[in-house]
């Protein structure tokens, strides 16, 4: 297959290009333009534009849009440019889909999109989405974009084009540079986890079960569909912190400080832009449970090929290697 990636030289592309580069004609559509093995070539998104009449584009037969604005968990962004880049480019990029000879679109989307927070005990696909903050509030309306456009495409309607919105929980693996990366370099300082009161479970999703249900998708015909992704068992952040320790070759240091003391500690946190900031305690002590059962019983899969332990291990371990 020939298959356009949006951000294909950030951290999940890199990881579908080595994934898929065996078996596919790989194209890349970025703001940055490295050669990499199995890679064609990388386009800018003048591409997506509807006034370019060149022939020299290949007939994709397949769109995997990750390029977007991250969530910013210190709040320094404005509302505008998550709107501007989720929404706008993806708004560029499904259109050209729809004119292109590609059968299949896949969208980058997030658990964001749908709650939150988690009402209830686990979040599936049936919510009514209520996000809260520009970024859940870009990508749901990026969704309701698409969703849209695709009811009014007669191709999408017949069948004849597949869109899947991809709801992922936090995403981890080698190259993370985002929370997990941060909270292993607290870690490695052999700084205590001052958080060990707070008793959750939340969902992360191994980066290798992306690119598997990722290949599924674009090898097998599914249902088009909203699909939140999910690693098989949830982790509290007690059991992460043991886990990485584990990867690390360390004991771990978890203390059961007041939980008022630390929710202090956060707020002021906020306040002066600090790592520990409310968002972020949050983000490490709530619930967030997500189900994995829709896209797992549309793969016909009894359980996913790796389980969060084992790709918190592989993350951490990744770590180690680069530091070394």
């Amino acid at each position: 297959m020939n298959i356009l990636i949006t951000g294909i030289h950030g951290f999940i592309g890199s990881h579908l290009l080595t994934a898929l580069r065996k078996d596919h004609h790989l194209y890349g559509l970025d703001i940055v333009y490295p050669e990499k093995e199995g890679l064609q070539c990388t386009y800018g998104w003048d591409i997506c534009s509807c006034s370019r009449t060149d022939n020299d584009l290949p007939e994709f037969d397949a769109i995997i849009h990750l390029a977007g604005k991250a969530h910013d968990t210190r709040n320094l962004s404005s509302a505008a440019s998550y709107f501007d880049i989720n929404t706008g480019l993806t708004r560029e990029i499904f259109d050209f889909f729809l004119r292109s000879t590609a059968k299949k679109f896949i969208f980058f989307s997030s658990v964001k999109a749908a709650a939150d927070s988690v009402p209830g005990e686990i979040l599936t696909e049936d919510i009514i989405p209520c996000p809260k903050g520009p970024y859940g509030e870009s990508k749901i309306k990026t969704e309701e974009y698409i969703q849209q456009s695709a009811r009014q495409c007669t191709f999408c309607s017949s069948g004849e084009k597949q869109i899947y919105i991809l709801r992922p929980s936090m995403i981890h693996g080698p190259g993370n540079k985002g929370n997990l990366n941060l909270l292993y370099q607290i870690v490695k300082k052999g700084v205590p986890w001052p958080l060990g009161a707070f008793q959750n479970r939340r969902s992360f999703t191994s980066i290798d079960n992306v690119t598997w249900i990722i290949k599924e998708l674009l090898e097998k015909e599914i249902a088009s569909g909203i699909y939140h992704l999910a690693d098989d068992e949830p982790l509290s952040t007690n059991e992460l912190i043991e886990t990485m320790c584990e990867g690390m070759g360390k004991r771990s240091l978890i203390w059961k400080l007041p939980r008022p003391l630390m929710k202090g500690a956060a707020t002021a946190g906020s306040l002066l832009h600090l790592p520990l900031n409310r968002e972020r305690l949050t983000k490490l002590t709530e619930n967030y449970v997500v189900s994995n059962e829709k896209i797992k019983k549309a793969l016909g899969a009894g359980r996913l090929p790796v389980n969060s332990r084992e790709g918190i291990l592989k993350a951490i371990q990744s770590f180690e290697q680069k530091r070394s």
